[in-house]
């Protein structure tokens, strides 16, 4: 089963590599407060999408050093 994630592209200066961050919220153990966590992912731009753009990425085969996410939608 492979993973989907939602996120938004950061960067995209590069040929076919965009860099993704995804945003999700985690509750404090103690004062149960919510807090945001981002995480960034290089992902594999095949489709060509702008900095600014809503993503849906998709976990594949080592692409290379860095990259195994793929942009397979933009919402």
């Amino acid at each position: 089963m492979t993973k989907h994630l939602t996120g938004t592209v950061k960067s995209a200066k590069m040929v076919k590599s965009a860099i993704v961050s995804v945003v999700h919220f985690k509750v404090h153990p103690k004062y149960l407060k919510r807090i945001k966590v981002s995480k960034s992912y290089n992902v594999h731009n095949e489709i060509g999408a702008k900095e600014g753009d809503r993503v849906r990425i998709e976990e594949t085969r080592p692409i290379s050093k860095n990259k195994h996410w793929l942009i397979t939608k933009v919402l």
